[in-house]
């Protein structure tokens, strides 16, 4: 089970027509292609994605991406909110769980994956669930290392020397730190596995509790942690095939405009911090016919160019300058343009002569001649959102002023 559902409102404009782990990222992938990619690597590959809010984009991003074999009962399944239990919608990841456990009457598993959907990293499930067998345990949580200053907006981990864990803190206010290292917090990633019946009775008796939040981290874990049936599966102990050394143990949950701006730019460096390309573990997502990128016009100062920048199908740098930048499929710049530090999405038009600097820009916008973005801190923050670190974002299809 894919948890995709959650409206991921700091991401907005980003989010403002669209899903949260349907967000375009990398150019050309949506962040829920990293999840799908690492089950489907690892052969599992009976999924349902379990959809929400300002779905449609996901839902069809999964049925023109995500097809696998029907003939050996292979699939990539989105199955929306259904009313099942009433006339509500999901009041919590574990509420959607529990709206959805017809599922698991159907397929009857012995064990569940329930992964988040909008985080980017590479990791083998198998050696999850491999630590999950051997140890007997209800639930297995995938957790990683990360500075205790950020740990805080996290499920918090205490665990002793054989991985049983022994308490759990949903985003505490004081985290409790690695023993030894008063820098570093164990936090969870949000993944996690279930044995069946574990699970069904956990979100069953869970539904019946008017007082829960019906949440995985806020309500199931600290109850299966205080019934000892929590281990936890240390995500950076273990590597997949083709990882690099600059990458393992790299996770990040995009859940805000600047971690999302930070992630696209951890792609871009000669031996980047999570590399796309590790053709032995990849990432899947839709092939498009689109022709191949180009840089055009080598004229003086009108000259195409990129520097340390992913530039995706049918990108046409024409006469311009980009730099330390992702471009989705489509982009294109014009002359004595600059583009620095910025993250283009699909079809995004720059004008000739105008200035991006340190900003998203969704889809369909053009960027009018001689317009300037990211100059004039305060000018932009009169008419674009800008995040916390000063990076201006702006939505899908949004007028831009010259």
């Amino acid at each position: 089970m894919v948890l995709a559902g959650g409206e991921g409102k700091r991401l907005a404009p980003l989010t403002r027509d669209r899903a949260k782990p349907a967000v375009p990222f990398g150019g050309r992938y949506r962040l829920i292609d990293f999840a799908l990619s690492n089950l489907v690597n690892a052969r599992i590959v009976r999924i349902v994605v379990l959809t929400q809010y300002k779905s449609h984009s996901l839902d069809r991003h999964l049925a023109q991406t995500w097809r696998l074999s029907p003939i050996l009962g292979h699939y990539v399944a989105a199955v929306p909110a259904q009313m099942r239990r009433g006339p509500r919608w999901f009041a919590g990841s574990a509420d959607a769980i529990f709206q959805n456990l017809n599922l698991l009457t159907d397929e009857r598993p012995d064990v569940v994956f329930v992964f988040g959907a909008d985080h980017i990293y590479r990791m083998n499930p198998r050696h999850m669930l491999g630590e999950h067998v051997d140890s007997g345990a209800g639930i297995t949580i995938a957790a990683v290392k990360v500075p205790i200053e950020d740990a805080g907006g996290f499920g918090v981990i205490e665990a002793n020397k054989s991985g049983k864990i022994v308490a759990f803190h949903e985003k505490p206010d004081n985290p409790p730190h690695l023993p030894g290292d008063p820098t570093m917090a164990y936090v969870s990633m949000g993944n996690y596995i279930f044995d069946r019946d574990v699970m069904v009775e956990a979100v069953t008796t869970d539904a019946a509790d008017d007082s829960s939040n019906h949440d995985i981290g806020g309500d199931i874990v600290p109850r299966l942690v205080d019934g000892g049936l929590a281990h936890v599966h240390d995500f950076s102990a273990f590597e997949v095939p083709g990882q690099a050394l600059e990458d393992q143990g790299y996770w990040r949950d995009v859940g805000s405009l600047d971690s999302y701006y930070e992630a696209n730019m951890d792609l871009l460096s000669t031996h980047p911090m999570f590399d796309l390309y590790n053709q032995e573990w990849p990432i899947y997502t839709a092939n498009s016919p689109l022709p191949p990128a180009k840089t055009v016009h080598e004229d003086g100062d009108r000259t195409g160019v990129a520097y340390n920048s992913l530039l995706s199908d049918g990108v046409i740098v024409s006469g311009s300058t980009v730099r330390y930048s992702v471009l989705a499929p489509l982009v294109r710049v014009n002359s004595f343009a600059l583009v620095e530090e910025s993250v283009l999405l699909d079809r995004v038009s720059v004008g000739r002569g105008a200035i991006v600097k340190r900003a998203i820009i969704d889809k369909n916008v053009e960027v009018p001649e001689g317009a300037h973005i990211g100059v004039d801190p305060e000018a932009d923050r009169q008419r674009y959102t800008v995040s916390e670190n000063g990076v201006v974002v702006i939505g899908k299809g949004d007028k831009v002023e010259a």
